[in-house]
């Protein structure tokens, strides 16, 4: 399980694998003093203790009508061949997984100079070479994703994406890609450089299930 990251309008989340959250929950009962209510809706489930402590997991791949804890669980659990796309101006690396291990791959490394203190022309000069380099990389992802991925889509169940939204944005204006960007999941994992060891880590991250914690 990941480490609890603090989000936004408080509270915590973590990220707990299938296999793994049907205990997750029964081990938050045993805390809270148990579960009064359970609210199922067809994005999320929410469960609220005795003590006002509240968790809140984002289901994944949709459409979801189960409602219940026990429903999301045999929803995640479900085996399902993923398409993954990690981005960010330094690299790429794509690929396709299937119950967390990386099937096929492609991993692209991309110069893009950091930013420089210097002023003036100089400054000037340098942002247009580092815009340069940018759109560079960024065109090199988009092709490496209309190669491996687009191609594929009929054999995968998602679309996972991970890394530098900004970047992400940019693939969604070539519109080879709309189809993979259509299918794409709300979450977008937070990874570092991609390659091939980061790929074969979101292929089993991609897979869990984020539930946020609010304290009562």
């Amino acid at each position: 399980m990941a480490k609890a990251r603090q989000v936004a309008g408080g509270g915590r989340a973590v990220e707990v694998p299938p296999e793994r959250l049907a205990g997750w929950f029964a081990r938050f009962a045993d805390r809270h003093g148990g579960i009064v209510t359970t609210e199922g809706a067809p994005d999320a489930v929410r469960v609220t203790a005795a003590d006002g402590a509240t968790a809140t997991a984002t289901v994944p791949f949709g459409p979801f009508d189960g409602g219940t804890v026990e429903a999301l669980v045999a929803h995640a659990l479900v085996p399902r061949r993923i398409a993954l796309v990690l981005v960010r101006l330094g690299g790429h690396s794509i690929g396709v997984a299937r119950g967390g291990r990386v099937e096929l791959s492609r991993t692209g490394r991309h110069l893009v100079q950091g930013r420089s203190a210097a002023g003036g022309w100089s400054q000037q000069r340098f942002a247009r070479r580092r815009a340069g380099q940018a759109r560079h990389a960024l065109r090199e992802a988009a092709q490496d994703v209309f190669e491996v991925l687009v191609p594929r889509l009929s054999e995968v169940d998602a679309v996972v994406l991970g890394g530098d939204r900004r970047a992400l944005d940019e693939l969604r204006e070539d519109r080879r890609l709309a189809a993979l960007f259509a299918r794409a999941e709300p979450r977008v994992l937070e990874v570092g450089e991609p390659s091939r060891a980061v790929l074969e880590e979101a292929a089993v991250r991609a897979l869990s299930v984020q539930v946020t914690l609010r304290d009562g």
